[in-house]
């Protein structure tokens, strides 16, 4: 089979596409064959050598979701059959014409949708789902607050807080990007390079969930924002992995700081969320409460000019592989 490879750590053009061995499944796996791949910026940070796979995960092909048709099954396999479509969250791997994953980590293809968009899913809607609703525990009525809300994840946690009957906020670095943000379901997009989000929310009553995947320096701030009980969830820290701030905030109006990363959590773990993530979200699919956010698609061998634009960071929503 053919598969993108991290050739050694450095910019995009240390990635290229070569032949190599198909895998193949374990009693509980399936292998799929990929028609189309996302991409996310732990891929990048791999790439950059700032973000290894889990141990047991191929270190030379990024990937964390596809979406393909099933190739083969393990013998412990019974829900899925060879020929059903399917999108999957992967540890690794992803960049390539086949790739084998544990059964209970697949999802159905949603009806109607194609590879392309199926493949925008799994680990944002896993990554969301887990974080905000599990880690956040985000309810009704509640405001919820999400950074780069025009990203992949963001444009995914808007929708989903929205069809949960949430008040969204979301702050994004353009014009542009925050008219995407309220199109997709946000109250109200500040722009953080022309407002100080802190201080617009503030004045606004502040929220009660906040999804952070800055760090840095908006960990303080994100703490002024948050009423009395409020919950900041962090899954990156694109400004810096140390922050200082006001613990008294902390103590005296009772907020919680979690946090989290999906790709090393254990098989186990991972079955769950998907069931739960196939329970709850795939009927907001079907009744078109979520819809596909894919801004534009390369094929396999151009993995690293999708990678310039993905760090770039001039994308709305989700970038896309095409495997043929």
């Amino acid at each position: 089979m053919k598969a993108v490879k991290i050739s050694q750590h450095g910019p995009p053009e240390v990635l290229v596409i070569e032949d190599c061995p198909a895998p193949t499944p374990g009693p509980a796996d399936v292998l799929i064959r990929v028609r189309a791949a996302g991409l996310n910026r732990a891929d990048v940070l791999q790439r950059q050598g700032h973000y290894p796979p889990p141990a047991g995960v191929a270190a030379d092909i990024p990937g964390l979701e596809v979406a393909g048709v099933i190739a083969a099954c393990g013998d412990a396999v019974q829900r899925w059959k060879v020929g059903d479509e399917v999108c999957a969250l992967l540890a690794g791997g992803g960049y390539a014409e086949r790739v084998v994953v544990d059964a209970g980590h697949c999802l159905p293809l949603p009806q109607g949708w194609s590879f392309t968009d199926a493949a925008s899913l799994p680990e944002a809607v896993c990554t969301v789902w887990s974080n905000v609703f599990h880690r956040g525990r985000l309810q009704p009525g509640e405001r919820f607050l999400v950074h780069g809300g025009s990203s992949g994840i963001g444009l995914t946690a808007i929708q989903l807080a929205k069809a949960r009957d949430a008040q969204v906020f979301a702050t994004a670095g353009s014009a542009e990007k925050c008219r995407e943000c309220e199109a997709a379901g946000a109250t109200r997009a500040i722009n953080y390079r022309a407002e100080d989000f802190a201080a617009v929310l503030t004045s606004l009553g502040g929220v009660d969930v906040i999804l952070d995947m800055v760090g840095g320096d908006y960990v303080a701030r994100n703490l002024e924002v948050l009423r009395p009980d409020g919950r900041l969830v962090l899954i990156a820290a694109m400004k810096g992995a140390e922050s200082t701030f006001n613990v008294l905030q902390v103590m005296t109006r009772r907020l919680t700081i979690t946090g989290s990363t999906l790709r090393s959590r254990d098989g186990k773990f991972k079955r769950d969320l998907a069931a739960d993530v196939e329970r709850e979200v795939w009927p907001l699919i079907a009744t078109g409460e979520f819809s596909p956010q894919v801004y534009r698609v390369f094929p396999l061998a151009e993995a690293a000019a999708a990678h310039r634009l993905m760090e770039s960071s001039q994308h709305i929503g989700k970038i896309i592989l095409s495997v043929d």
